[in-house]
């Protein structure tokens, strides 16, 4: 007789939030979810690196405005450029303001939501996250992308944000196939790994694949930083 197969590992979480009702609320929601548990919370910044450095959760839920150390510091002390094994990070705050996204992707965050986006596209973002993929709230991506594309001022008082990547010559990269650059625009889009299949008729290992040899052309470190790369050099209109 076949033994049945044993269910896959819930996927480890870490909330830090200031806030006890946040926290518990996440908590709630999240451990209901068949796929998921709650390992560690965090009211602090400096409290949630070193849980997170300690439990080596899955996916790191951290706010942005925290005592002790902001969640914009502790992604990047977690996931950012010369960390050696990086952690994957969602940031979720209450505040959608450019410079805290620019602030969140470029230290190395794999996804940002606005809490009110809903426990559901907070489930869809923790379970991204676990799988590599980057989830970011649909009302500011378009936006994001565009102010990486058109460099222009920022919305409101004070410097433009820095682009999420910067802009990198052709020559200076191994050029896309026509099918990976297919890829580069429903990224760029919002696209997930599996509406990209279909849109394509792929199977999702090959949509996976193309991704793979995606990042390594354009050294990008998460599909983010391709989908902002597809806005820099015109690849990412519906039309194109």
């Amino acid at each position: 007789m076949t033994s049945p197969t044993p269910p896959a590992a819930p996927i480890r979480v870490l909330i830090a939030d200031d806030q006890d009702m946040v926290r518990s609320g996440f908590r709630f929601f999240l451990d209901a979810q068949p796929d998921m548990t709650v390992v560690a919370e965090a009211a602090d910044g400096e409290t949630a690196v070193r849980l997170a450095r300690e439990l080596r959760p899955d996916v790191c839920l951290l706010d942005i405005r925290m005592p002790k150390l902001d969640g914009l510091e502790a992604t990047r002390m977690l996931a950012g450029p010369g960390v050696a094994d990086p952690l994957r990070v969602v940031v979720v705050t209450t505040f959608d303001l450019d410079e805290y996204v620019y602030g969140a992707l470029r230290g190395g965050a794999c996804g940002f939501l606005l809490k009110d986006s809903g426990p559901t596209l907070l489930a869809e973002a923790v379970r991204a996250a676990a799988a590599g993929d980057s989830l970011v709230s649909p009302s500011v991506t378009v936006r994001l992308l565009r102010h990486v594309t058109e460099g222009s001022a920022s919305p409101g008082p004070g410097p433009a944000p820095e682009p999420v990547v910067e802009a990198r010559p052709p020559s200076a990269t191994e050029p896309l196939t026509d099918r990976e650059l297919d890829v580069v625009r429903l990224v760029a889009l919002g696209r997930t790994n599996a509406e990209i299949a279909a849109e394509l008729y792929v199977s999702l290992s090959t949509v996976k694949t193309h991704l793979s040899s995606i990042q390594l052309k354009l050294a990008a470190r998460n599909r983010v930083e391709i989908a902002a790369w597809a806005w820099q050099h015109g690849h990412a209109r519906p039309e194109s």
